[in-house]
């Protein structure tokens, strides 16, 4: 395999790291507001720019890869375009790798992350063997599974770094082929829930990865995808360039990509976003340099837009209604799957839209996004921007969020949350919540969860 790995990050480096991180952050005084100073991020919540940054970057790679054993031991900041070159170097990956390349190992486990390896391998957390996590009170502990700290280990999951920092988390790798072979089967809506239900089957030598897009109302495709050492005759396809994948799966039945280009296919140009900024017209992507196509390219675009409300003043003089971002990831159990989009195609509109099916890996559940064991659901996505309604600028997202929650649902929360408080901890498990949070952090140094997703 061609990918060229970073180096590995000695032992003696790694402890001396996180006693740095420790003492930046026992020398600020209990009522400093802090957050990571990380250099990207892919929450769409962009307030807060006031808080104290810790510097983590020395805290950003890749300790071990033990094939034996088929783990590897990772810095929490480290993002998936790092792990996954250091694995991929070596023959491996981790099981679920989210699809864009600034996601964080410890962002993806503390705030959810997805893939279309999840309806196998659940989410990146169900996949951590162990993590050392910086406390409220400045003590870095241990959590696993079922040790001292398993209750923290349990409610990290969509805390939000609410409970703490992950600083090392040891995580199971899995093997890899060369390539991804791709079928892109149309499927009728009808026909949807059961054909997603019946690929997904475990007991029926399923694929190795599974997501769909949906163009229109009925207009969508499965992808289906399968480790092989055989690019083929045409050999593997390139969307780093001037192809765009999505386009691809309309175009062709099938495909063949490198396994490195297949992790990364939705990253060139954040899945299909990158459109709303020109990058998908010929004569701009001609003179867009590659090293610019990338999701934290357009995302610190879009941020900026936020700040200075350029777009929100040009619909005003072009007098156009203002707009309202609609950027939801929600899973919906499979069998609802087409209620959901039926609503969603009439009161949102918005398309193209992704799904990714999802399981948990086994009987455990995580008490903060309380998934039940052994159902299948399927990620929707869904980012972009329609035009408000008069009186009421957060319409859809509400719509979304009720519709989520009469479906029996749930909501990733790395966007904006409509929920009241009472809601809120009803949908996501409060009384656990409390407990651990009164724990670990009996003075709530750190912001409590509902505060830090509305704030």
């Amino acid at each position: 395999m061609s990918v060229i790995s970073p180096p590995l990050v000695a032992q003696d480096q790694h402890v001396a790291a996180v006693e740095d991180l420790v003492r930046q952050y026992r020398a600020l005084s209990p009522d400093t507001r802090v957050r990571l100073g990380k250099k990207t991020s892919n929450l769409f919540r962009f307030g807060d720019r006031d808080a104290q940054r810790l510097d983590t970057s020395a805290l950003t790679g890749v300790i071990d890869v033990d094939l034996a054993a088929g783990t590897a031991q990772v810095q929490g900041m480290t993002t998936y375009e790092t792990l996954a070159a250091a694995t991929l170097a070596r023959g491996v990956m981790p099981l679920v790798v989210p699809q864009l390349k600034t996601i964080t190992l410890g962002g993806a486990v503390t705030g959810l992350g997805i893939e279309s390896t999840s309806f196998r391998h659940g989410l990146p957390h169900e996949s951590v063997r162990a993590m050392d996590v910086l406390l409220a009170d400045g003590d870095v502990v241990t959590a696993t599974p079922d040790g001292e700290h398993a209750d923290l280990f349990a409610a990290f999951p969509n805390s939000y770094g609410t409970l703490g920092y992950a600083l090392r988390l040891e995580i199971e790798v899995q093997p890899v082929a060369r390539y991804v072979r791709l079928e892109h089967l149309r499927v009728d809506t009808a026909d949807l829930a059961k054909v997603i239900t019946d690929v997904c089957d475990l007991d029926r030598d399923p694929p190795d990865f599974v997501d769909g897009t949906v163009f229109a109302r009925d207009h969508q495709y499965l992808t289906l995808g399968r480790f092989t050492d055989d690019p083929g005759r045409a050999g593997a396809s390139d969307y780093t360039g001037q192809q765009v994948f999505y386009r691809s799966i309309d175009e062709r039945a099938e495909d063949v990509l490198s396994v490195e280009d297949y992790v990364w296919r939705w990253d060139t140009d954040w899945f299909w976003c990158s459109r709303a900024l020109g990058v998908q017209h010929p004569a701009v992507r001609r003179l867009w340099p590659r090293r610019w196509r990338r999701s934290d390219v357009y995302r610190r675009i879009v941020a900026l837009d936020r700040r200075t409300g350029l777009s929100s003043r040009a619909l005003r003089i072009a007098g156009k209604p203002q707009e309202e971002p609609v950027i939801q990831d929600v899973e919906i159990p499979v069998e609802r799957l087409a209620e959901f989009l039926d609503v969603f195609h009439r009161e949102v509109g918005i398309t193209p839209v992704w799904l990714c099916p999802i399981r948990l890996r086994g009987e455990r559940t995580w008490p903060l996004y309380p998934m039940a064991a052994g159902g299948l659901y399927v990620n929707v996505g869904f980012w972009s921007a329609v035009p408000e309604r008069p009186g009421d600028p957060q319409a859809h997202n509400r719509l979304v969020e009720r519709l989520v929650a009469d479906l029996g649902g749930h909501k990733s929360l790395y966007s904006t949350v409509h929920y009241d408080e009472a809601e809120f901890w009803q949908r996501y498990n409060g009384p656990a919540y409390r407990a651990v949070k009164d724990r670990y952090d009996p003075g709530g140094r750190l912001p409590d969860l509902y505060a830090k997703v509305t704030g």
